[in-house]
């Protein structure tokens, strides 16, 4: 049996089409910097920010939050800096995300 802590590893899309807002070199400059900033303390290991190649309705933006483990996960959800991390959303679109969390086949 392994005991050695695993990643845990998050999906957070945006759904919409085309003409919903989202401001992408907003997310990518300063959301996923201060996201990062808040809850590296935590342990968030990585971010990154994937668009789709071609304009269409579906998936805008996918972002791959990794996790040192269970516990951070746990942490940075819970932490005080949730709270600025969320609130600050709105400054890039009005799209609510959705959180998946994901394990490797």
């Amino acid at each position: 049996m392994n005991t050695e802590a695993q990643p845990v590893v998050v999906y957070v899309t945006y759904q919409g089409a085309p003409q919903d807002r989202f401001d992408r070199d907003y997310y990518v400059g300063v959301h996923l910097p201060l996201t990062m900033k808040a809850w590296g303390q935590y342990g968030l290991l990585s971010l990154k920010a994937f668009f789709p190649a071609t304009e269409q309705e579906g998936t805008l933006a996918l972002c791959e939050c990794v996790f040192r483990d269970e516990g951070a996960f746990e942490a940075a959800f819970a932490s005080p800096e949730r709270s600025a991390v969320m609130a600050d959303v709105p400054r890039f679109t009005a799209i609510a995300p959705l959180r998946a969390r994901v394990t490797a086949l």
